[in-house]
């Protein structure tokens, strides 16, 4: 049924302005908006939605991984532009934010809607 169809992601925020701002300009993504809601293009020929929604509660999991080549130069480049790296107590992370307990080296923040995001070490 769905082997022709463009399917697509999508999140929400409570916060659309605020949001394009950081995936924009924080994030140096192609950003548009249309009938008050954010395409995020960064996945090809396949679009993020983002949409506002007033009783939003951000994701307890992370909805975006961006896979870099140097994880450290990613981390470094995002906390200059005013990104906050989350540090969890019961995990095994660098003083930067970067975790290395087990699989590829990542490292989560969030944006303002308080939704998790990561970069994530691509070898």
């Amino acid at each position: 049924m769905f082997t022709n169809t463009k399917a697509f992601s999508g999140f929400s925020v409570d916060d659309v302005p605020e949001a394009k701002e950081f995936y924009s300009e924080t994030l140096g993504l192609r950003v548009t908006e249309e009938h008050g809601m954010l395409s995020l293009h960064i996945a090809g020929e396949w679009d993020i939605l983002v949409y506002p929604k007033p009783d939003h509660t951000p994701a307890t999991f992370t909805i975006l991984n961006f896979p870099v080549n140097d994880i450290e130069k990613a981390v470094d480049e995002l906390a200059e532009r005013g990104v906050r790296f989350e540090r969890y107590d019961d995990s095994d992370t660098d003083e930067r934010g970067i975790y290395s307990g087990g699989g590829p080296l990542i490292a989560w923040f969030k944006d303002p809607a308080g939704n998790v995001l990561s970069v994530i070490k691509q070898d």
